[in-house]
């Protein structure tokens, strides 16, 4: 029905990534309107009627119009059936497990370091130079990483032990951010990395996402 037609908007970041990803584990169909940042291309009228924010990703699902690459995985995993192995908590406390795994990705890595690295390192001839600024934020994210490796080395597989989760997607895309900032990570998440990039929905979703941006790593041994 054209009332439950699913759009996406945006490529070509981690944040587009992780809902790219979401949809390429959950078999979803959609359409993709591959707009990027810094292109202008967010700032349109026809997006920004959409989108004042002017900010991606944005999924339509219908008449829904969701932002935020959390709450767009999570609206994903709690709406669609999940996939044999994909984990989705039913009782409050699982589902407060995860959120703090997603939001410890979300603010602690994302919002409070990778941003500032992003921004000052990344893109200088914009936001300008701030290389105490970048240091700091790169030692931050290593202590917060360290803090939780032992943590996701217990964990199993994944997260949750041998299922999937929207937390993985989150903790990998911030973990695959300071990886390419050359920030060195603990053994125990060099490997959770490794596992979780042999997916085929990961390197399927990567494929489309950053198609002429980047290239995907070969699978290692």
């Amino acid at each position: 029905m054209a009332s439950d037609k699913i759009t996406l908007w945006g490529r070509g970041s981690g944040r587009t990534m992780r809902a790219r990803w979401m949809l390429r584990e959950f078999g979803i169909e959609y359409d993709i309107k591959p707009i990027q940042s810094r292109t202008g291309e967010t700032q349109t009228a026809e997006y920004t009627a959409i989108n004042p924010k002017q900010k991606i990703p944005l999924l339509q699902h219908g008449n829904f119009v969701l932002t935020e690459s959390p709450a767009i995985i999570t609206y994903l995993a709690e709406t669609f059936n999940p996939p044999h192995g994909f984990y989705v908590p039913r009782d409050q406390q699982c589902r407060a497990k995860l959120n703090e795994w997603c939001f410890f990705a979300a603010m602690e890595l994302d919002a409070h370091t990778i941003y500032i690295i992003r921004r000052h390192q990344g893109l200088p001839e914009i936001y300008g130079e701030a290389p105490q600024a970048v240091a700091s934020a790169k030692e931050y994210y290593k202590k917060q990483v360290n803090a939780v490796s032992s943590q996701v080395a217990d964990a199993g597989t994944y997260l949750f032990g041998a299922e999937f989760s929207i937390a993985d997607i989150m903790l990998t895309t911030c973990l695959d951010a300071g990886r390419r900032y050359e920030i060195e990570l603990p053994e125990a998440l060099e490997a959770y990395l490794n596992r979780v990039e042999r997916r085929p929905a990961y390197r399927q979703a990567f494929e489309l996402n950053y198609h002429g941006l980047r290239k995907l790593k070969p699978i290692r041994r």
